[in-house]
Formats: structure tokens, sequence, C-alpha cells
């Protein structure tokens, strides 16, 4: 079974490609999480995350916005205690910040999916790379959703963080042509 390259050689990468990246996320809750993780992965591996998904989940009250957002003081120092997750204050504090924005995104659009689908019209962005090295790190599409949501004041959100979220999410297919998944996932 052919395969994306860059999953290859860990099964925690393998199951995620298989089961999880770059099916379109409709859902806001997931679309939270995914925030969360790519922020809390900035300068770290992304397998340095997953594998610590299942500890964000508790800690971050399964990825509850609203609970996110009322965090306070006695909450974040229990999270920079937390060794399961990343311990980094400015992750920690952006992702309550960023939780707080998220809230009034959703009251803007109706929802969060509403918001960020809406900057492709609703319709999956799909490429037709060949190999992995044809696949950017970042597009004018992240660039554009990037300049918005730090005008909105979210943090540790760069371009580079947010293409890897449009790819996980869905709405950018970025499989290799050949892999068995590049066709699973369209929409």
């Amino acid at each position: 079974m052919k395969r994306c390259s860059w999953c290859e050689g860990s099964d925690i990468y393998i199951d995620y490609h298989d089961k999880e990246w770059g099916v379109p996320v409709f859902d806001d809750k997931k679309q939270f999480e995914f925030l969360v993780l790519e922020s809390a992965q900035a300068g770290l591996s992304w397998l340095t995350i997953l594998k610590r998904r299942d500890n964000y989940r508790k800690a971050y009250d399964n990825f509850d916005p609203v609970k996110v957002a009322n965090y306070g003081d006695r909450k974040i120092k229990e999270m920079l205690n937390n060794e399961g997750i990343i311990r980094n204050k400015l992750k920690i504090n952006a992702s309550v910040n960023n939780a707080q924005l998220f809230l009034d995104i959703q009251k803007e659009y109706g929802s969060f999916c509403d918001y960020l689908w809406g900057f492709v019209d609703n319709k999956q962005v799909v490429n037709k790379w060949k190999t992995l090295s044809e696949v950017p790190v970042n597009t004018k599409l992240s660039d554009a959703i990037t300049k918005d949501l730090k005008g909105r004041g979210f943090k540790f959100m760069g371009s580079t963080i947010m293409y890897a979220h449009l790819q996980a999410t869905g709405i950018v297919n970025d499989h290799v042509i050949d892999c068995f998944r590049y066709k699973e996932v369209m929409v």
C-alpha cells in the first residue's frame, strides 16, 4: 500500500496518516483540537505532539473551547506542572487566548468551520503533488488566514502552522497522488 513518505517509520504516524490526516473536518471541536496541538507543536516535531495527544485531551478538558477560554491562573499553573504536555507558558497562555478568540469567530460566523472553509469558498483545495518535496510549507492561502487570525489577536499561529492545520483538517488535500488516501479524502 502506497502512502505519503512522511509517515513511514512510525506506527503512530502511519495510524494518524491512514485514519485522520487530510480528512475534511466540519466539526468545531476537532478544529479547535488541531489549533491547540499545532500551536503547541511550534518548534517541535508533530510526532512529539501525537505521542502526548491523550494527555492534551485530559489537560484541555477534551478540547472544549468554552472551558479553555475560561482557564485562569490556577489551571494554567496546573498545566505548567503537567509532564504529559509541552510545558511552555507562552504556548499555554496562547491556547487560552486563542480559545477566547475562537469563540468570538463562532459568534461572528456561526461556526469556526464556516469561517475557515469560507477562505476556500467551501471547496477543498486538491493538490496534485507527485513527491513530498513538492509540498509547500505555506501558501498564499495560509498567509491570508494567518494574517486575519493575527489581526484578531491569535498567538502561535504562523503561516506554516496554519498550512499544517489546513492539511490536517482536509481543507487542503496534500496527500501525494499515488497515496491510497489521496482519493479517499476528497470531498
